[in-house]
């Protein structure tokens, strides 16, 4: 699904060819090849990266996998896309930073595909925080009320081993947009979570399905600002999918998704003076799964390729992701508030 995301918005692209695509799944094959037929099919990435003449690699692979193909693509010095999250624990994040410096070349540029930070609204809220529209920004709370994980090749996705756990999987687009939010590092988490309704009587190959439909997490940051994560995965029944309150020393803003509505209202004014702005994405943006912001992330990246400029999304802000992600992920198995020096 996600490869053909990103195939679509690729050939969208001025300048710009997908000239080849690697999948173990032969069925995968077959339905990227629907979208591009004169490219060049193989069934594993090595051999792909041995024979064709490549600028850029994007791997939209299985989170499991993540780690021992962007080893394999760093050695080649490609430019490289790695979806998110960046790996499945913090350990394996630092193992492909450490290997990127090993590899480095100059001008390369190496990107997590955080790509909720190019959403519509959330782009307007991260300009209103930036330009300090709330004041000194003291609280966020972020909320994500949709439905369940999707269906993936051989059910995946419905195992912890493989994913990091929902608030890795799904929630380190949220950590992302928190920590810019923010402007801080992460010291403390507190989360409380459970697997109450969703894939109770999946098994697969006599395994059940592991993975949270709900939680809570609370995180604490350097600086006093404090953030909350609300995630619900049996919600359907929301008019916005994901909702993202700031609050400062003068004023509240709120980016509505999926309305694409950004809401700002002073203290001074109080609750007859909030303002509601429509915000859309610019004209000819591809709307994708992502509402255009996939599109936009790998205009980002081209730009960045094509004039010699350092990624926005590093692989730094991939672990960043990852380590609230996991630490929220121990918080609820041992009952306890984790502090993020523990796992760093």
């Amino acid at each position: 699904m996600m490869g053909r995301e990103h195939i679509r918005n690729l050939l969208a692209i001025d300048n710009c060819r997908v000239v080849a695509f690697s999948d173990s799944h032969a069925p995968s094959r077959a339905s990227a090849s629907e979208l591009i037929k004169d490219a060049q099919q193989f069934s594993h990435h090595q051999e792909m990266l041995s024979t064709q003449d490549l600028d850029v690699i994007v791997i939209a692979t299985p989170n499991h996998t993540h780690l021992s193909i962007l080893k394999d693509v760093l050695d080649t010095g490609l430019h490289v896309l790695v979806e998110k999250p960046l790996c499945t624990t913090v350990n394996d994040c630092k193992l492909a930073i450490e290997h990127e410096t090993q590899t480095r070349r100059a001008g390369r540029v190496v990107w997590v595909g955080l790509e909720y930070r190019y959403m519509a609204p959330t782009r307007r809220l991260l300009s209103e925080v930036t330009l300090g529209t709330c004041g000194k920004v003291q609280m966020v709370a972020i909320r994500e009320h949709r439905f369940p994980f999707l269906e993936k090749v051989e059910h995946w996705n419905r195992f912890t081993s493989n994913t990091g756990g929902t608030l890795v999987e799904k929630c380190c687009h949220f950590f992302d947009v928190m920590g810019l939010i923010a402007n801080s590092h992460a010291v403390r988490v507190y989360a409380s979570g459970n697997q109450d309704v969703n894939h109770l009587d999946e098994i697969y190959d006599g395994r059940s399905a592991d993975i949270l439909d709900n939680a809570f997490v609370i995180v604490d940051y350097q600086n006093g600002v404090r953030g909350m994560l609300d995630l619900s995965m049996f919600a359907e029944g929301s008019k916005n999918e994901q909702e993202i309150s700031v609050v400062g020393s003068t004023a509240k803003i709120e980016a509505l998704i999926t309305e694409s509505k950004v809401r700002i209202g002073s203290r001074e004014k109080g609750s007859n003076g909030v303002e509601e702005i429509q915000v859309n994405q610019p004209h000819g943006v591809v709307a994708g799964f992502h509402a255009g912001a996939s599109y936009l992330e790998h205009l980002a990246m081209q730009q960045a390729i094509r004039n010699g400029l350092p990624p926005e999304v590093t692989l730094r802000d991939g672990l960043n992701s990852v380590l609230i992600g996991q630490a929220a992920h121990l918080s609820i198995a041992e009952r306890r508030a984790v502090e993020i020096s523990e796992i760093v």
